[in-house]
């Protein structure tokens, strides 16, 4: 039987706020296969679930309750104990992020969580089946905002290993330089590889010659085939932009022997049109749609574990 993997993006982003516990909770409360999730490294080395490198001022105060004034703040340049003085529950209500999310219901004096919490938090749910799409969050145009792309890897890697998740757990990056680091070190974690092809980001640079971000790859050395480009890359998942992959793309991933899994579609009409083309797997900052959707077309449902 066929199978949709139902990814409840940064937890359930559309409603509570994103990457944070709560977020985590409501989504294996409504019952998602995969917690989708971000990553960055502290000063001292601790792996946080964050979806930027650095401070984000739309979602982010200090401890006097002000928003934060400036985005140029690499979370790199802090411990994980003066991360804690910030919070994280809340949209700054003057942003363009809260007009995209207006239903997003805050949760003041909320912390950026570590990645060990929310591995903590699916234990405490008793939910052995839920997947972690771990994304790391680095660019090789900012090298100075995170750590090197090895140690970061390494770090992540770590995590993974020592709460014994390497089966549970896919790392998944626009930059592949941290996939080749997973690729080599830690076999059993399969590695997952994001693109896009959009005004708002296109890390494939398929006019052009070479992309820094495909660690010396690049699609015209596959005759525009970004499936194949993956596939060469070591992938054993593609993860494109909802708005890229038609059912060619799709079909040819899926004969390279590729899972598909696209990213971030949040209205019920939009998951229908995918579904049809036969994708793998959707990520969705409204899990509770997707889930409601992926009922309609009959695929078995992953189990839902209500915690608070």
């Amino acid at each position: 039987m066929r199978s949709l993997d139902i990814q409840g993006h940064r937890g359930a982003r559309g409603l509570l706020p994103e990457n944070t516990l709560p977020a985590f909770a409501r989504a294996l409360s409504i019952g998602v296969s995969t917690l989708e999730l971000d990553c960055a490294i502290t000063r001292d080395g601790v792996v946080v679930v964050s979806h930027d490198s650095t401070l984000n001022p739309e979602i982010t105060r200090g401890d006097d309750g002000a928003w934060i004034t400036r985005a140029d703040l690499p979370i790199s340049q802090y411990t994980y104990d003066e991360l804690r003085r910030f919070d994280v529950g809340r949209i700054d209500p003057a942003s363009d992020y809260a007009r995209r999310f207006p239903h997003q219901q805050p949760i003041d004096g909320t912390r950026m969580p570590k990645l060990e919490d929310v591995f903590a938090l699916a234990q405490k749910a008793c939910n052995d089946t839920v997947r972690f799409n771990i994304e790391t969050k680095l660019s090789p145009l900012h090298p100075e905002r995170t750590v090197a792309p090895e140690a970061f890897a390494q770090s992540l890697i770590a995590v993974i290993q020592r709460h014994q998740m390497q089966n549970r757990a896919v790392v998944q990056s626009f930059d592949w330089r941290t996939l080749a680091v997973v690729q080599r070190d830690a076999s059993a974690i399969k590695t997952v590889y994001l693109t896009a092809q959009q005004l708002f980001m296109d890390n494939l640079l398929a006019r052009e010659t070479s992309s820094p971000w495909n660690a010396g790859l690049h699609v015209s050395q596959f005759n525009g085939s970004v499936p194949r480009l993956v596939k060469a890359a070591g992938g054993a998942v593609w993860s494109p932009c909802s708005h890229d992959v038609d059912a060619v793309s799709v079909s040819d991933a899926h004969a390279l022997g590729l899972t598909v899994v696209v990213w971030t579609v949040n209205t019920g009409a939009e998951m229908r049109r995918l579904i049809a083309l036969g994708v793998d797997g959707i990520i969705s900052d409204y899990p509770d749609v997707l889930r409601r959707v992926a009922g309609e077309h009959g695929f078995p449902l992953p189990p839902a574990t209500p915690i608070t």
